[in-house]
């Protein structure tokens, strides 16, 4: 499925691509995933192409030729492609997909500019196509919201006055990373004629996207780093303050006061971080996260059901977003 709609919309990303300067359009082709660092063609992990695919996927399944959202698809991946470059900066995230992070590579700087390029090109995408350039706009407004909220969390206490709540943690979970899917469900079913479907399908996005992240952070604490391409508790080691973490201190348990005390610390040697990681999962955190995950994708999936109700393959999709966290 996922390699059906890379057919469809790679040989259009390349293109947008090959109007950048040549040293643009070579940290582009790193970061897409078809170039190593001196640009010679490159074979590795090009990304899940989940956005793309779902803009290709709403619009076949609104009754129309999925390429008629291919502009939403190239779209999506550039801002995608975009936020990934400017996040593993702001998070000194040193690797990416198996792979150096780009400013690991080339610089700061040039990273920096880079990724500005692919979002001037995403924007051009559907620049002719003003309702769902709206939802595009959108979605780039709540992606720089909820970074913003993400990275204020960190000065944030662990516990007490202060302390980052799980429901301020999801409300920003709908923007950092739902805004995206929900652009990507609304200009897919856009372009395929089905505007008037573009308000709900916005919102099934955007719970979709709270489910998605839900997964990313317990694959950040218990993921195989041969899957996700980092390193093991890769967020317990920089801090984060991810949905399992304060979901396992709202607990109030003997393991949260553990936990709290724990990462009050600062500590990140193999050790402490092995034992925050089951203190997290004594407390209930992963249990309540993969709870919320369900819930979310439930939820975004009964208004998929009622605004597409063919989306047999999108549906698949949308599902196996979740599946890899069971």
């Amino acid at each position: 499925m996922i390699a059906r709609c890379r057919r469809l919309f790679e040989p259009a990303l390349r293109e947008a691509v090959s109007v950048l300067h040549p040293w643009s359009a070579r940290m582009a082709g790193f970061t897409l995933g078809w170039a190593d660092a001196d640009g010679r063609p490159y074979e590795g992990n090009a990304g899940k192409s989940v956005r793309p695919a779902i803009a290709l996927l709403c619009a076949e399944a609104a009754g129309a030729d999925p390429g008629s959202a291919v502009p939403a698809a190239v779209a999506v991946e550039l801002v995608h492609a975009f936020s990934l470059v400017h996040d593993d900066i702001i998070d000194h995230d040193e690797q990416r997909r198996h792979r150096p992070a780009l400013w690991k590579v080339y610089g700061t700087g040039p990273a920096l500019l880079a990724g500005d390029a692919l979002l001037a090109l995403a924007v051009a995408q559907l620049a002719r196509s003003g309702e769902a350039m709206t939802y595009l706009s959108s979605a780039l407004v709540e992606l720089v919201q909820g970074q913003t909220a993400d990275m204020a969390f960190e000065g944030r206490p662990w516990r007490g006055p202060g302390a980052v709540t799980a429901d301020e943690y999801t409300e920003m979970t709908l923007g950092k990373t739902g805004g995206l899917l929900g652009a990507a469900a609304a200009t897919g079913v856009i372009l395929g004629g089905r505007a008037d479907l573009a308000a709900r399908m916005w919102q099934m996005g955007r719970e979709l996207g709270v489910a998605f992240q839900l997964a990313d952070d317990i694959l950040g604490i218990w993921g195989d780093p041969t899957v996700t391409g980092k390193p093991a508790d890769s967020d317990l080691r920089r801090g984060k303050k991810t949905y399992p973490v304060l979901a396992a201190l709202a607990t109030d348990s003997v393991a949260a006061r553990e936990l709290a005390t724990l990462l009050s610390t600062g500590a990140t040697d193999d050790r402490s971080v092995r034992r925050a990681a089951r203190l997290v999962e004594e407390a209930g955190g992963r249990a309540e996260a993969e709870t919320l995950a369900d819930r979310y994708l439930s939820s975004a999936l009964d208004t998929m059901n009622a605004c597409l109700p063919h989306a047999t393959d999108l549906r698949t999709l949308c599902g196996s977003l979740i599946d890899r966290i069971h």
